[in-house]
């Protein structure tokens, strides 16, 4: 099993955090609540049942535990053709670490002054 993967299961358990998926390849996975559809999932009992058949996305392997975690959302997102961008990234700003860079002078300048002081009480 590899992340991407989109594999077939049938749902075995659910909890308010996420529903537990038998996946056909004999190994179980979660979908967390997050994972179910895009926007807010107010209950979960109203989007998946036990029992159901669910087509899901591998979103991540641990391959020690052999448990996966899964997706509804990115498939859906699949079909509507909505991008789904990183959540880290500033990309699009063109920014990266430079307000890091032109802030560094200065903290370091702080810092300084900082330990002289505390050198100073100890005195």
């Amino acid at each position: 099993m590899r992340i991407g993967d989109k594999i077939k299961g049938t749902v075995s358990g659910i909890q308010p955090y996420g529903a537990f998926v038998d996946l056909e390849n004999g190994t179980t996975g979660l979908i967390h609540i997050s994972e179910i559809k895009t926007g807010f999932v107010d209950n979960i009992y109203d989007h998946v049942k036990i029992g159901q058949e669910v087509l899901v996305q591998v979103v991540d392997f641990d391959e020690y535990t052999e448990k996966a975690s899964l997706s509804i959302r990115t498939l859906e997102e699949e079909q509507q053709k909505i991008p789904r961008h990183h959540r880290f990234t500033n990309e699009r700003n063109k920014i990266g670490f430079s307000p890091l860079a032109k802030s560094l002078p200065r903290w370091i300048q702080e810092a300084k002054e900082y330990l002289k002081e505390q050198k100073e009480k100890k005195v």
